[in-house]
């Protein structure tokens, strides 16, 4: 399998989402379609804001995933506090990295909003070293926006 067609994904997506407004129901769909468009997406799933700066594993795709992220703490983490995407060529590299799965050697995290209210973050992880770039970054953050809001 080839890169993400992105646009295909997005049209996917949004078909599959129209109507929709159950955030649970969203990040179900949306980690579902996003991992299995391609396969340098080991790990796809959301980590819900479930406050007191603490993210809890929503639903994803791909090997167990670690149940509580703190805010302070790995590339979840360093999304939910900053509000900024986190692409991390080499996760062995990354202070404080949470190592869920042994596998990851790359990662992507995107912040999630609706209305301003951080829901949360998307993680992506890939067993290939610098797996993601600014590409992948724009167009899963169009996604997000266009299934969650702004």
């Amino acid at each position: 399998m080839s890169r993400t067609d992105y646009p295909a994904l997005a049209a996917r997506c949004a078909a599959l989402t129209e109507g929709e407004d159950d955030i649970v129901a969203l990040m179900a769909t949306l980690a579902c379609e996003i991992h299995h468009s391609d396969d340098r997406f080991d790990w796809t799933g959301f980590y819900r804001n479930v406050g007191g700066e603490v993210l809890k594993i929503g639903p994803y795709q791909g090997g167990h995933g670690c149940l509580v992220i703190p805010f302070s703490r790995g590339v979840c983490g360093a999304a939910a506090r900053s509000g900024q995407v986190q692409i991390v060529p080499d996760v062995d590299a990354f202070p404080g990295h949470i190592a869920c799965a042994s596998s990851t050697r790359s990662e992507i995290v995107l912040p999630v909003w609706r209305g301003g209210t951080l829901l949360g973050v998307l993680d992506i992880d890939s067993d290939r070293p610098d797996a993601f770039d600014q590409a992948d970054a724009d167009a899963l953050a169009s996604i997000l926006r266009a299934t969650f809001g702004p």
